[in-house]
């Protein structure tokens, strides 16, 4: 275990580092992979430790959302790796990774509480692949495991349109709904009255409009978006030996969108009674603090640089996946503690060797004695990574925090070395 801290510790002080350029010299370099070469080290038992820690965290919370999401992980540039599989094109190779990130419904990143990690078989294997459709199943399990075990915590399970399976929903009904769920729609139902789910909804009377900014996002600029609420409860019919489910849809249509703009529109699905205006609102900003899960995998891709590991074995390399995993669900932690919480000290995230380091190179003089507030502290770390803090720049994205935290890390490790040498020169001098 000592091993495994002290490896995790490293690499997060470098996330996008090769493992020798992180860690300090041969021998803990050849100590790390010795530990991911381990068959006895399991990489879920790695997690747990962590999402254990996390469901403390949850417990201080009446509701916390579990986001789930696949991702896909390209190591065609390394065909060394044994064990891999297919992607969606059959010229790439690598394997895909299904965490479950928890967050509060204000946005704060409380933890990973599971991941599921697979490759495909080649084609021209006899033995069929697991239907992947059951990690979204099995996810729901697991959040209705811990709602089990945290009484006190509403847990919502929140998913995409691969999430909209009948298995699911049959499976939190066989649970008695120990955790709700929150689904984006792929299919239009039939009802038991014969209708069409999505053709009913819509002909409802909308019971409101709500407003927010749309984030940006690649090409698209951030955007004000008003839309309309359609609210019915419905019925979907029995299915094989499952019982009819009752089920709330809501439809968040964007009636007006501005010119050349794609319209906003979300079909969504929930156990949950949904009575007027303000709980529709509440589930469509629910569903909306999914696209943190999609922060969550740049983090993870492209500030820890996962795609370019280069390890002999699948196993080995899903050990290394899940410490990266835990370091993506920090860097995370620090973007959304610092929006959501900007007045707590800033040592409930930061070590006082990184805020003092930053504090000095910025400011060239001695750190206070109380800690500044966590906001400008992160920003404060966002601006050596790039971050201007005009007006119009908005608040520090992940990209800049991640990168002001690996200067911070080298400005504090060479502080600490100055000292050092300083304190010797002037004992040698007495």
């Amino acid at each position: 275990m000592k091993r495994l801290i002290q490896l995790t510790e490293s690499l997060a002080a470098q996330p996008r580092a090769s493992i020798p350029g992180a860690l300090d010299g041969w021998a803990e370099t050849k100590a790390a992979y010795r530990l991911l070469s381990n068959d006895h080290v399991d990489a879920i038992e790695i997690l747990t430790c962590h999402a254990s820690k996390s469901e403390v965290r949850a417990q201080a919370h009446p509701v916390v959302l579990c986001l789930q999401d696949t991702t896909e992980l390209d190591f065609t540039t390394q065909p060394g790796i044994a064990g891999l599989g297919r992607l969606s094109y059959e010229a790439q190779h690598g394997m895909y990774v299904h965490p479950t990130l928890m967050v509060t419904p204000d946005g704060q990143a409380l933890g990973v509480m599971d991941a599921w990690m697979w490759a495909r078989k080649p084609k021209e294997d006899p033995e069929p692949d697991i239907k992947e459709s059951v990690r979204w199943k099995e996810g729901y399990g697991i959040v209705a495991d811990m709602a089990e075990r945290v009484p006190g915590t509403r847990f919502v399970y929140v998913g995409d349109r691969e999430s909209d399976i009948r298995e699911l929903m049959n499976e939190a009904w066989r649970r008695d709904y120990a955790a709700d769920y929150l689904v984006r729609s792929n299919h239009n139902r039939n009802l038991t009255d014969g209708n069409k789910l999505w053709l009913k909804v819509a002909q409802q009377q909308p019971v409101g409009e709500i407003e927010f900014m749309l984030e940006a996002n690649g090409d698209r600029k951030a955007r004000k978006v008003v839309q309309s609420l359609y609210v019915l409860r419905v019925t979907l019919p029995k299915q094989k030996d499952e019982p009819e489910l009752e089920v709330t849809a809501i439809l968040a249509r964007e009636e007006n969108p501005p010119a050349g703009a794609t319209a906003i529109e979300w079909r969504l699905l929930t156990n949950r009674k949904v009575n007027d205006l303000e709980q529709a609102a509440e589930m469509v900003n629910w569903y909306r603090r999914r696209w943190l899960i999609e922060i969550f995998f740049r983090i993870f891709k492209s500030g820890c640089k996962v795609e370019a590991r280069q390890l002999a074995s699948m196993e080995r390399l899903e050990r290394l996946l899940v410490i990266f995993l835990i370091i993506a669900w920090r860097i995370l932690h620090v973007v959304t503690l610092g929006q959501e919480c900007p007045n707590l000290p800033c040592d409930v995230v930061f070590d006082p060797e990184e805020w003092q380091a930053a504090w000095i190179v910025k400011h060239r003089t001695k750190p206070p004695v109380e800690p500044p507030k966590l906001g400008d502290m992160v920003r404060l770390i966002a601006s050596f990574g790039g971050f201007l803090g005009r007006k119009s720049d908005g608040i520090p994205g992940p990209k800049a925090i991640w990168e002001g935290m690996e200067k911070v890390r080298h400005y504090a490790v060479g502080i600490e070395v100055g000292k050092a040498v300083y304190v010797q020169s002037d004992s040698s001098c007495g």
